[in-house]
């Protein structure tokens, strides 16, 4: 079953699965923002937190779609 649709620079959800995927991804990085920022006490501080988790959470979103996509 292919749940994402290849475009130029990104992989487009195109079924319901993948955006429950996407939403799901969506709730953990906004929930581990927030639990950084409110321990940061600057711009710089929330970045290095938050930046490993973005980049590995996109990076595992971005394989899978690319391993189930069209």
């Amino acid at each position: 079953m292919k749940l994402y649709k290849k475009t130029k620079f990104i992989h487009v959800p195109v079924t319901i699965p993948a955006y429950i995927i996407y939403l799901l991804v969506i709730i953990f990085l906004v929930t581990v923002f927030i639990a950084i920022d409110k321990n940061s006490h600057s711009v710089s501080d929330t970045f290095y937190g938050v930046f490993p988790y973005f980049v590995s959470t996109f990076l595992l979103v971005e394989w899978f779609a690319s391993k189930t996509s069209e």
